[in-house]
């Protein structure tokens, strides 16, 4: 297996995930051109992928997916629930020439040479799930956008060999921050986005010794730096630059092994 970013953070995200002949490409929230450019980065272009997994409906996760999946014939996969925010009469959202294909939380279903787990988890959104890739038996986990650290969530994410994992928001850096305060409330709420501090408490109950790549991602810019991020994960037992690495918003992160 293989992961990579083409950038995390409030102004869009998109995570590749690869097996064998297999590219899936974990939410879009960049218009299509700029996916494109992104994309060649990595040698890639849209026709070289599978699938389209998303997470949730906010808008730096799905603004461009639907143009994506319509021009390049690509399935889309969603929950219901998201499928039913994006379909209300006041979104804008245009599902008009794409297959969508539900995801039920916690059955898992294939995706070529991937198995995908999508995992439910506490957000401010329809029916949002996170997911687990499997292969050859190694896994690989994506986590953002949840407020909170659930027993499920635990117990999804606590053998995965590669880790995608939000660490969004310094508690004191959110606390005198420029957000007012409707919108820390929000942040820092249990529907909201994990802190240094949560993501680090998560990082405790982990199979260490089985992680070979932490990426912490969806780091606020006005909120969390990524010294304070790593801080926060090496005071949870692992301080190894080698295996633990930021994501950032312009540059996402170049392909990893995950052997």
């Amino acid at each position: 297996m293989k992961l990579a970013s083409l950038g995390s953070g409030s102004k869009g995200n998109a995570t590749l995930i690869r097996a064998g002949d297999t590219l899936v490409l974990v939410d879009c929230g960049f218009a299509v051109r700029e996916t494109c450019e992104r994309l060649a980065r990595l040698g890639l272009s849209p026709a070289d992928l599978s699938a389209v997994v998303v997470t949730h409906e906010h808008g730096d996760h799905i603004r461009g997916v639907l143009p994506l999946a319509r021009r390049y014939h690509l399935p889309v996969h969603m929950t219901f629930g998201t499928l039913r925010a994006i379909s209300a009469p006041n979104s804008r959202h245009n599902l008009d020439g794409v297959t969508v294909q539900e995801v039920r939380p916690g059955r898992a279903f294939q995706v070529g040479d991937l198995a995908v787990m999508p995992v439910p988890v506490p957000h401010d959104a329809r029916e949002p799930c996170q997911y687990v890739f499997e292969s050859g038996g190694r896994r690989t986990g994506v986590l953002t956008d949840l407020g909170s650290i659930t027993t499920h969530v635990t117990e999804a994410y606590g053998a995965c060999d590669a880790l995608l994992l939000e660490c969004n928001h310094d508690s004191a850096l959110l606390a005198a921050g420029p957000y007012p305060f409707s919108l820390k409330r929000r942040v820092g709420g249990d529907l909201g986005h994990l802190s240094n501090e949560q993501a680090g408490s998560l990082v405790r109950v982990l199979e260490q010794h089985r992680l070979q790549h932490l990426v912490l991602s969806h780091l606020s810019e006005q909120n969390n730096t990524p010294a304070h991020a790593l801080e926060a994960i090496a005071a949870a037992g692992l301080d190894d630059a080698a295996r633990v690495r930021v994501a950032s918003q312009q540059q996402g992160f170049d392909w990893l092994e995950v052997n």
